[in-house]
This record gives structure tokens, C-alpha cells and sequence, in this order.
């Protein structure tokens, strides 16, 4: 997760206040996507297995990202 403007490659969601920028090829492979507050920071869950990869399998913190 990571601030961005939006591009024509994107899918865009208002959701609660809060705008939510996906790479259209990305929403493809990762869905479903469940973003939740937690404390200090945001945890993300989706349809990607990044341990397989040697990847996170979910990222507890706005500033850690996992990658596909």
C-alpha cells in the first residue's frame, strides 16, 4: 500500500472517505481485497499467497507493502 495518483490502468473506490487506487491487472489476481485499520497502521488481505513467493502473506503497517 502506498500513496498515488490514478492512472488510466487503474480502478478507482470511494469507500468511507478514503480513495482507493488498484492496478486493474492487479484487482484481477488479488481479489478478493479486505483493507482494515489496525492500531498502528493498515493490514491487507487478498487473494495473492505471497509466502509461496517468499513474499508477506499480510502487511500490519501502512509503511510495509507486499508486492505481486
Amino acid at each position: 500500500m502506498a500513496l498515488d495518483e490514478p492512472r488510466n490502468t487503474d480502478d478507482v473506490f470511494n469507500i468511507d472517505g478514503f480513495e482507493y487506487i488498484v492496478d486493474k491487472q492487479l484487482l484481477e489476481r488479488a481479489q478478493p481485497i479486505k483493507v482494515d485499520f489496525q492500531g498502528m497502521g493498515f493490514k491487507l488481505d487478498c487473494g495473492i499467497d505471497f509466502s509461496s513467493a517468499g513474499g508477506c502473506s499480510g502487511c500490519a503497517s501502512a509503511s510495509n507493502g507486499c508486492g505481486a
